[in-house]
């Protein structure tokens, strides 16, 4: 630090601002002849004991002359006293050991570290001095306790520090780290503020209330009351900085000597901000007081206003400086909330998932089916939705979109259903781009709707003309897709291809796989379809649910001849492999459809008038309307969304492969 401003504040801000007014003038006049602003000086000021008010400050500074009878020399004189230490010295000396001219060097004997010599002063009118007894005034009046202290007797040599007269005083000492080496001391006069010893150093010494060296937890405080406050309430110890200046060196210091313990800042009211930073420096936590009390406020002040029970809660709930990992107990882990998911025990609500397969296995007819199911919030395959908002970004195979969506549409119509829930973009669109993804994540702000799943089918046509073996190719479209998943919050999901042997799964390299929170399988064998979870986060991987593709007519040709695309149904399978429709376990699906077992019952194997001729014979059968009507009232919700739960729970019934349905009939399968 060559700025002489700088240095002169570092040395302002070493002292103890709860020095005598003298010093603190002498101070003041000091820093402002070397440059110091006034708000530097105030922020010295307002730390201590003695503080009155910014006005003053400012009325005193004002005072001062520049170019007065004091001179930087002296702030710097009082500092070294202190036991400051010039960050500018080792340059200094650094420079002036630059010889202009190379001359000889000497082989020198290695320097040992200078130890801390005791204050031979300070020991003498230590030695002087009797034990401390409860009775003390100020021990008595801070609830405080006796125990390595003591004070100064009448009978010794008359001792004036700034004219004040130290009889009876009482006199903390500064220790080295080392516990032995006498420093410096602190009186604490009957009437007056504290002083310190002349022409002594606390350098990196401080004052311990407790046992340090077996202490788990050590509060860091700035006077003897605040120590004797946070040992009393917690029992733990508590060291004593004699004034916040020199709390940073303290605490350092502290940290090398009790490396497993924890240190806790407890500075006064008005000093959250300087001991945060020194918290942050050592990864510590610090203590805030209430922010109602005024400035200087302590821990003491607490502990005699409120108790020690309340002062315990205090400073046993420290604040935490900001950290880049946090570490949690079994508790901890307790208390996190579960995995949710988007399509239960299969795509998680938020991450990076897949659905891949061969070309023809039904991906996009199965991931079509999948979106409807989710934007619905019905179940799919057994397994319950939560509904939201869908962007499906068809860029492969465009064109068979429109009559995918069309068939779907046609087989969900007569339900009443709508899949408002789903935006299509059929634009080109690279994910490599970060154009293209900050205009798809516009575009879905712009509509008016969170999205929290955007679907890119498939993976190729959104990283074109990249090497998807390549491990660096691969990973920039791992971080493409994560950097989308950031933007809209939610779950981005792949449609992919394998390769050329389906057996080894994803198409390209293995750094994708291992990048995916959730991956489902599709396979094809023949007319045999299924899918099954390749990956999954919590879920069960494995177990296959094999699907089959009905041809729906969706219109005509100008040749009048008909268009159709294909629908989605479930199948279930049993042990043997022979497909079997298994009837739902729970929800509205088994409760409608227990109560339908009953109805077609009473129904008997009559054929109802307009029935199809698809019906077999001896099948019972009823309308889809009777069914609708005598199932409604049976579902637990709201009367006013009983007939749009029947109408989905049956469709499910018929997507299950369970129902019959045509021409406005129902049986069963």
């Amino acid at each position: 630090m060559s700025n002489e401003i700088e240095r002169a504040t570092s040395a302002l801000l070493y002292l103890d601002a709860g020095c005598s007014r003298e010093e603190w003038v002498r101070a003041g006049m000091g820093a402002k002849s070397a440059g110091v602003a006034f708000d530097e000086f105030h922020r010295w000021s307002a730390s201590g004991g003695n503080y009155a008010s910014e006005s003053e400050c400012r009325t005193v500074w004002k005072s001062f002359s520049a170019s007065g009878p004091v001179t930087p020399a002296t702030l710097f004189g009082l500092a070294f006293e202190q036991g400051w230490q010039d960050p500018a010295a080792k340059l200094r000396t650094k420079e002036r050991l630059q010889p202009d001219c190379p001359i000889p060097r000497t082989k020198q004997a290695p320097q040992t570290p200078v130890k801390q010599v005791k204050n031979s002063t300070a020991a003498a009118i230590w030695g002087n001095c009797v034990p401390a007894t409860q009775s003390h005034p100020y021990i008595d009046r801070k609830q405080g306790s006796p125990d390595g202290l003591r004070t100064y007797p009448k009978t010794a040599e008359t001792l004036r520090i700034d004219g004040v007269d130290m009889t009876d005083a009482l006199v903390i000492p500064c220790f080295a780290p080392d516990g032995e080496t006498l420093l410096t001391l602190q009186f604490i006069p009957l009437v007056g503020q504290k002083k310190n010893l002349p022409g002594a150093s606390f350098n990196d010494g401080f004052f311990t209330v407790g046992n340090v060296a077996s202490a788990q937890k050590v509060y860091i405080v700035e006077g003897i009351g605040q120590a004797w406050a946070a040992n009393k309430a917690t029992g733990a110890a508590a060291v004593v900085c004699f004034g916040s200046g020199r709390m940073a060196t303290v605490t350092k210091v502290l940290r090398d000597k009790c490396p497993a313990a924890r240190l806790v800042i407890v500075p006064d009211k008005g000093l959250e901000a300087k001991a945060a930073k020194i918290a942050a420096d050592v990864a510590a936590p610090w203590v805030e007081l209430p922010a109602d009390k005024p400035q200087n406020y302590d821990v003491s002040d607490y502990l005699l206003e409120h108790g020690a029970g309340v002062l315990t809660a205090l400073l046993e709930h420290p604040l935490s400086p900001p950290v880049r990992y946090k570490l949690l107990s079994d508790d901890d882990l307790g208390k996190l909330p579960p995995l949710q998911w988007r399509i239960k025990g299969v795509l998680p609500t938020t991450g990076l998932a897949a659905l891949y397969g061969p070309s023809g296995s039904g991906k996009s007819f199965l991931v079509l089916d999948a979106l409807q199911a989710v934007a619905e919030g019905r179940d799919w395959f057994g397994c319950k939705t939560k509904p939201c908002n869908i962007v499906y970004c068809c860029l492969e195979g465009e064109s068979g979109l429109a009559g995918r969506v069309t068939a779907y549409h046609t087989a969900a119509r007569r339900w009443g259903v709508s899949s408002s829930n789903i935006r299509y973009l059929v634009q080109p669109f690279n994910l490599l781009d970060e154009a293209d993804v900050n205009d798809l994540f516009k575009a879905i702000r712009v509509s008016g709707q969170d999205t929290e799943v955007v679907v890119l089918d498939t993976l190729n046509r959104a990283a074109p003309g990249t090497d998807e073996n390549d491990s660096k190719s691969m990973g920039l479209i791992i971080a493409a897709a994560k950097q989308l998943q950031t933007l809209t919050g939610g779950l981005v999901l792949l449609v992919h291809h394998t390769g050329k042997d389906a057996t080894k799964g994803l198409r390209g390299h293995s750094s994708l796989h291992a990048a995916l929170d959730a991956a489902v399988e599709v396979r094809r064998d023949g007319d045999r379809r299924e899918w099954l979870i390749a990956k999954s986060k919590d879920g069960e991987d494995g177990e296959a649910h094999p699907f089959k593709l009905d041809v729906v007519e969706i219109g005509t040709d100008t040749d009048g001849e008909p268009v159709t695309s294909c629908v989605l149904h479930p199948l279930e399978v049993i042990a043997d492999g022979i497909k079997k429709v298994m009837p739902p376990k729970s929800g509205n699906q088994r409760v409608v459809w227990d109560v339908l077992g009953e109805i077609f019952r009473k129904a008997g194997i009559t054929r109802p008038e307009g029935a199809p001729d698809t019906l077999p014979e001896g099948k019972p059968c009823i309308t889809l309307e009777a069914a609708i009507d005598q199932t409604r009232t049976k579902l637990i919700c709201d009367p006013r969304r009983q007939t749009e739960r029947s109408q989905a729970a049956i469709r499910g019934l018929i997507d299950r492969g369970l129902l019959c349905h045509e021409d406005g009939f129902l049986w069963c399968k």
